[in-house]
């Protein structure tokens, strides 16, 4: 029940920033418009690599070695010391590394400036030893209370174009303050501090050998608007952004359970549990496929209709960008539990690495083409192929470790359902007008379909919901 009770929080809360996007972002289209959004997007893009490289792979290392030591306190105070210590002093080396960039570079200085509030809020990032305890709540009320007081900020202070450096401020200084509200929590966790008992140069290879796929992963996640910005224009940075938000907002709820088994697979697999381990792969594998599928071919349907209505004309280009893009959620579902939910905490780091950065190289290179010849269009197409190559490998990584057959019960059946579904939304939305109220029909049409089918069809995840609502 601890694993759901975590899943129920973390998915809570990005259930709420889902809505948090789905109020502001029609807001801030109408606005700041294409441009301001597309600076956003390319500014932050860039800004991104120097958080990555400030940060060598601590969120995952640090929720890992956390949950290996979380029952010896004064373990966890060294470990928590160490990673924390060894983390700022990398974020320093990148913002000097920033200040470098910022002065050899031309244009959008304001905007860069803005950003790089988000670095030093990352050395103060430390979620990571939350969820290596297992301890959801913490930061979830936290990124409730910030994300409420940003929004406040966002509809107060942000009016027009000329609004968008305060706007930029607005979410990297919420990160910064948001990170700092999480210190006085620890004082429950770990004891005094003793600077001579810490080694952190030991924590500085593993973390790097974890870092190595965070940074294939990071520039398939903003690649594509750096090499939007730079070969066709910021409209088209911008054109994908909004998209690939979208598609993101979705992703937050299924991958919400990489966050929270990974620390009870790494548990597990610390004491041996070798069969324990891999049935949590084969749950949350049908749980995360159960709910990704509808919610691909949901977009897929509703697309056309949603943009218009969300974004506003001007974004209409959106619209096909986000049918193509909705193909990842399914391969991110799958990637996310055999990746972060199986390969990070049961130690099978190069399997993981060489997946991830496949899928940076497909990515980088399928995008000069296809976005030469597409432009946003060709991003997305590569961004699917990228996600496929991750999926495909890690796959192939464990074929000899686990059974196709049971990882994939009842795939098929969230398939079929998934098209029927699809089918039944579609012809309802190309047959009536493009009105709020037809949308929420249609997504309702679309839930009660998909559950109908999973229920005439007799899929395990129905029986083992209805087992769980009778415990």
């Amino acid at each position: 029940m601890q694993v759901v009770k975590n899943y129920l929080y973390n998915a809570s809360y990005q259930i709420f920033i889902l809505l948090v996007p789905l109020l502001t972002t029609p807001y801030l289209a109408r606005v700041l418009g294409p441009t301001g959004v597309g600076i956003n997007a390319f500014t932050n893009s860039v800004i991104q690599y120097f958080i990555l490289f400030g940060s060598i792979g601590v969120n995952l290392y640090g929720n890992r070695q956390i949950a290996f030591v979380r029952d010896k306190k004064s373990k966890l105070t060294t470990t928590f010391y160490e990673i924390f210590f060894m983390r700022i002093m990398t974020i320093i080396v990148a913002y000097v590394a920033f200040l470098i960039f910022l002065s050899l570079t031309g244009q959008y200085h304001v905007y860069y400036l803005a950003q790089s509030v988000s670095i030093i809020a990352a050395a103060l990032d430390i979620s990571w030893f939350f969820m290596g305890i297992e301890n959801f709540s913490v930061t979830v009320i936290r990124n409730f209370i910030v994300k409420i007081i940003t929004l406040i900020c966002i509809f107060t202070f942000v009016r027009s174009y000329s609004d968008l450096t305060s706007y930029i401020l607005i979410l990297s200084l919420s990160l910064l303050i948001g990170n700092m509200t999480l210190f006085p929590n620890l004082r429950k966790y770990i004891g005094k501090l003793h600077l001579k008992e810490l080694k952190i140069a030991q924590h500085i290879q593993p973390s790097i050998a974890l870092f190595i796929p965070q940074i294939a992963t990071q520039i398939y996640l903003v690649v594509n608007k750096t090499m939007l910005g730079t070969m066709t224009s910021v409209q088209a940075s911008g054109y994908f952004d909004q998209s690939d938000k979208m598609i993101k907002m979705v992703l937050a709820i299924v991958t919400a359970t990489g966050t929270v088994m990974l620390p009870h697979v790494a548990n597990a697999f610390m004491r041996g549990e070798t069969e324990k381990t891999k049935n949590y792969l084969y749950k949350s594998f049908m749980f995360v496929s159960a709910v990704s599928v509808p919610m691909m071919f949901g977009i897929m349907a509703v697309a056309n209709k949603f943009v218009p209505l969300f974004f506003t004309n001007r974004f209409a280009v959106v619209a096909p960008l986000m049918t193509v893009e909705a193909v990842v959620i399914l391969l991110i579902a799958w990637s996310n539990a055999l990746g972060t939910q199986y390969l990070v905490p049961t130690n099978q780091n190069k399997a993981y690495t060489m997946s991830v950065v496949l899928g940076a190289i497909v990515n980088i290179v399928m995008n000069i083409p296809l976005i030469l010849m597409w432009g946003a269009l060709g991003a997305s197409v590569a961004t699917v192929l990228s996600e496929l190559a991750v999926t495909g490998y890690q796959l192939y990584a464990v074929r000899k470790q686990i059974e196709f057959k049971l990882l994939f019960k009842d795939t098929y059946k969230f398939i079929v359902a998934g098209i029927i579904m699809f089918l039944a939304v579609k012809v309802i939305d190309s047959s009536t007008p493009s009105t709020w109220s037809m949308l929420a029909i249609e997504v309702i049409v679309g839930i009660v379909v998909y559950m109908a089918v999973l229920l005439l069809a007799r899929t395990s995840i129905v029986k083992d919901a209805k087992d769980l609502l009778k415990h």
